[in-house]
């Protein structure tokens, strides 16, 4: 299985070297790929060094796999590339997400919607993912009629500059280039991306958007307010959830608890709820604080948590790419 990351040295490449490795992908041949002025720099992968090549050369090369994370205006360009050679491309940019003939996936919910045929595949929003985790099953049984998100959403889900700035205000340190419009340390952003003109953000427009696309279903209304807040490690979502049909507390924890990928945190007694803290550098989605809304019926109040550059971003990747080799189309 000849495999190329493109972005592999930026924060969500690296993270996709790791959970290749981590997971045993069966990669006999590894292409890193990532911007001029990185090519013929190295990489690591399971203790070996691996050269950077062009985009030209990973093309040429006919890899059976590319997963991108290189931004959109790349993925734009250069998927169309690779899937002309042959190249299965998964890619984590929002460049496919929306386009009517590509497939947005979440294994756990949606993988059989994959055929040979798709050669771009898009991988989700990372807050759109660990969202529809718990939103896919619950639909199955009850029916989602609306939903309200408000996220509160890691540094890393930027990049690198923004954990390099929530540090050096940590720190003291005013001389360093800001990403964000104001500080970030002891603060709260209510600004997640570039604002539309319908004042929502980018980052809650997709999140409005992409789970009724992964869900296959646009009969129930869902509206976002997407924050970004100093914590490194995960994205957090308090969710107020809707439905069409009645449900007991109970079951909606053995839904959840029989979910693959999912884990119910949910023993306030006990303080035990999830946290960024405690999702950094796993790959599951952790849920809690399960309550009724007690101002109207049949509505749901929780609390998710995921680590956004694994299961948000470099995991879920890497699980599309599992499970096109598990059911042979690749």
């Amino acid at each position: 299985m000849k495999v190329a990351v493109v972005g592999s040295t930026g924060m969500v490449g690296q993270v996709m070297l790791k959970v290749l490795e981590e997971r045993n992908f069966p990669v006999t041949e590894l292409i890193p790929v990532a911007s001029e002025r990185s090519i013929g720099k190295k990489v690591k992968y399971k203790q070996e060094e691996f050269t950077i090549v062009s985009m030209k050369d990973a093309i040429a090369a006919k890899p059976d796999i590319a997963i991108f994370s290189a931004g959109g205006s790349t993925s734009l360009e250069f998927a169309p590339l690779f899937a002309e050679a042959g190249t299965t491309v998964i890619d984590n940019s929002s460049a496919w997400r929306m386009d009517p003939d590509k497939k947005l996936v979440v294994p756990e919910i949606n993988a059989d919607v994959l055929t040979k045929e798709d050669k771009i595949i898009a991988n989700p929003n990372c807050s759109t993912i660990q969202l529809v985790m718990v939103l896919g099953p619950l639909n199955k049984k009850y029916d989602l009629k609306r939903v309200i998100v408000s996220t509160y959403q890691s540094v890393t889900g930027t990049g690198k500059a923004a954990v390099d700035q929530l540090n050096a205000e940590i720190s003291g340190d005013n001389s360093i280039a800001k990403v964000y419009p104001y500080q970030i340390f002891k603060n709260a952003l209510p600004h997640c991306d570039a604002f539309a003109d319908d004042d929502y953000t980018k980052e809650e427009i997709k999140l409005m958007k992409e789970p009724k696309k992964i869900l296959g279903d646009d009969t129930f209304n869902l509206t976002a307010t997407a924050v970004r807040v100093p914590v490194q490690g995960g994205h957090s979502e308090s969710v107020n959830i809707e439905f069409e049909n009645e449900f007991e507390l109970d079951e909606v924890r053995k839904i959840l608890s029989e979910t693959p990928g999912v884990v119910v945190m949910d023993n306030v007694k006990n303080n035990e709820y999830p946290m960024p803290l405690y999702s950094e550098g796993k790959d599951e989605v952790f849920v809690g604080r399960i309550r009724r809304d007690l101002s109207q019926p049949k509505t749901l109040n929780l609390w998710i948590v995921a680590d956004n550059l694994r299961k948000g971003a470099a995991t879920n990747a890497v699980q599309i790419a599992e499970y096109l080799v598990a059911n042979n189309l690749v």
